[in-house]
């Protein structure tokens, strides 16, 4: 499918910087992108007083089916914001459900602002600047949006958490893995990164233990790995099927972004995983 890069450049006044204005975006197909945002975003503003977990789950359901492609956000090109509906992988469509929630949570219904909170989402402090500044780290992701006010991680809030300790340093480990890492520039950034989290200590629910667990409807679950350097192997939203938490993510077993059959517990075990951390969106 053709790709569309779409420069921001007309007056926003929703709340939207400046800066913002001037925001390259790197769409799948900028067309059928806005389309379907806005229709959610439609969707979503006549839920009006749900609360955020609310927003988040359903957000999630409208791509449901959506095929699922690993490595969408990679580019030849220049590091930029990429928006693409039509091909999830599990990180994507979190963030994506995520940043349609916060704009219909603050009474937006334009794609604009939605541009925007992908970007607060996705990058360090909110801002574009080259390929580190893409929050790859899971841990990252949680530590930089909780600073931002966007996120609470509960995990340390629920009975039985255990802790681990693990340097993240997989990304420069397997270098040649990343395209772009090949430039060293952008090889330093992502070293520079991981130096705030050797021997990070953080939070997690034994797999063993998720059965026990009071999860809500729109919680993000990240599942925590074995994997030397690496923090969070897979990601997706919970949906409550008959008073039982699944998991809805972009599943490459699945070809497809699906509501897993399995009980969150039984898909755990079923894939060995090693435990969960759970995410909120703020109020």
């Amino acid at each position: 499918m053709k790709k569309f890069i779409f420069t921001m450049c007309v007056l926003l006044t929703c709340g939207v910087t400046d800066a913002m204005a001037q925001m390259r975006v790197r769409f799948n197909n900028e067309t059928a992108d806005t389309i379907v945002l806005t229709s959610i975003l439609m969707d979503l503003e006549q839920m009006r007083g749900a609360d955020s977990e609310t927003l988040v789950a359903e957000a999630g359901k409208r791509f449901l089916g959506k095929p699922y492609k690993g490595g969408t956000l990679e580019s030849d090109e220049k590091e930029m914001l990429t928006v693409n509906t039509d091909e999830l992988d599990c990180t994507t469509f979190v963030e994506t459900a995520l940043a349609l929630a916060m704009t219909a949570e603050s009474r937006r219904s334009s794609w604009h602002d939605f541009v925007w909170n992908l970007t607060r989402l996705r990058y360090r402090g909110g801002e574009v600047d080259g390929y580190p500044s893409r929050l790859h780290y899971i841990s990252d992701w949680i530590v930089d949006n909780t600073h931002k006010d966007i996120i609470l991680e509960v995990t340390d809030r629920i009975t039985n958490a255990s802790y681990q300790v693990k340097t993240l340093d997989y990304m420069s480990s397997h270098k040649d893995a990343y395209k772009a890492l090949a430039d060293s520039a952008a090889l330093a950034g992502i070293k520079n990164v991981e130096v705030g989290y050797r021997s990070h200590r953080y939070p997690y629910i034994r797999s063993a233990n998720v059965k026990n667990v009071s999860l809500k409807e729109g919680d993000v679950i990240a599942i925590t790995t074995g994997t030397k350097g690496l923090d969070v192997s897979h990601m997706g939203i919970v949906v409550m099927v008959d008073g039982v938490p699944h998991l809805m993510h972009a599943s490459s077993k699945e070809g497809k972004v699906v509501i897993d059959k399995l009980s969150l517990a039984d898909y755990l075990r079923r894939t060995r995983a090693q435990g969960i951390r759970v995410i909120r969106l703020k109020d």
